[in-house]
């Protein structure tokens, strides 16, 4: 075997995973590997000559030592079980100890084998037939890649943002706080108010209307660091500009100097909003807080708080 041998069977293997729909994750050189010791396919041997071993973890960390020069530390056994082989089960590609179901799954006993109807797919790799059987063993069923997407799709957090019109964050603290500035927060202080950008911590762009901030003649750079929230209020004709802090990054000088120069437009009243999902978060923030912008806490969603105090100075009405 040549090194040059080894790096294009690799490839080959790394090919033929992403043809089966596995995720990103694992096209790597490890599942490649893991899936030529399967195969029991050294660098030389024709895909067509694919058998089906059964294999332990230990096992197949050895044989890629012996056939590919790869030497994996003996606490790389669970990283193996756990990012390659259980995603090729779950793809359907690899049996778990099919001579014993009934084996203990924390079993040292415990193997691995590539699936009857893989097999036969893979050894026409390379082959004028590939495409064909490829889409044969395709049809009907649902790759692990779709199967991540649609169980990611289902813990999307919804986001309402108009009537009828939503759109879909990743989960996590961070992106509930954002729900509770768009549904709770706009309509109480912004009512009619348009969305305009929401920040996504799965994704750059959550949500942006590019055109409707071009509008206004405002054009934002893709690099420029943009605020968690953006809205236009269209009566008042101010852009309120929102950080959610769940763990960091209130309406400091800075920031408030950075986002007055990215968003400046002639007309256009800025509005700088800091917002916490509680008082007990903001209490940790408080001293970094620019003056001449407002904080919402949304355990508290009808209420503001004030750091431009000289402009609101004055009594209020008898609670009750």
């Amino acid at each position: 075997m040549t090194i040059r041998q080894g790096r294009d069977r690799i490839n080959e293997a790394r090919a033929v995973l992403e043809a089966l729909g596995l995720p990103r994750q694992q096209l790597n050189e490890r599942s490649a590997l893991c899936l030529l010791a399967l195969l029991d396919l050294d660098p030389t041997a024709a895909w067509a000559d694919s058998r089906d071993p059964l294999m332990g973890v230990t096992p197949i960390m050895d044989w890629a030592r012996k056939h590919y020069g790869k030497r994996y530390a003996p606490n790389t056994r669970e990283t193996i079980r756990r990012q390659t082989l259980h995603q090729f089960c779950g793809a359907g590609i690899a049996c778990y100890n099919p001579d014993a179901p009934e084996r203990a799954v924390n079993s040292p006993r415990a193997v691995y084998q590539i699936e009857p109807l893989a097999l036969t797919l893979l050894r026409k790799w390379g082959t004028a037939a590939w495409g064909r059987e490829l889409k044969k063993y395709l049809k009907g069923r649902v790759t692990l890649k779709e199967k991540y997407a649609k169980a990611r799709k289902r813990t999307l957090l919804p986001v309402r943002i108009t009537e009828g019109s939503a759109i879909h964050l990743s989960p996590g603290t961070h992106s509930k706080l954002i729900k509770a500035i768009i549904e709770e927060f706009a309509p109480r202080f912004m009512p009619g108010s348009r969305l305009i950008y929401a920040g996504d911590t799965g994704k750059k762009w959550g949500f942006f209307d590019q055109a409707g901030l071009a509008g206004l003649g405002i054009v934002v750079d893709a690099h420029g660091k943009m605020p968690d929230i953006v809205l236009y209020d269209q009566r008042r004709n101010w852009l309120v500009l929102v950080e959610s802090v769940t763990s960091h990054g209130p309406m400091d000088p800075k920031r408030h100097g950075e986002l007055a120069d990215l968003f400046a437009s002639p007309g256009v009243g800025l509005v700088f909003v800091t917002a916490f999902p509680n008082r007990l978060t903001m209490k940790r923030y408080l001293s970094q807080i620019a003056w001449e912008t407002e904080v919402w806490v949304a355990d508290s969603p009808a209420h503001l708080i004030h750091f431009n105090g000289d402009r609101f100075l004055g009594p209020h009405d008898p609670v009750g």
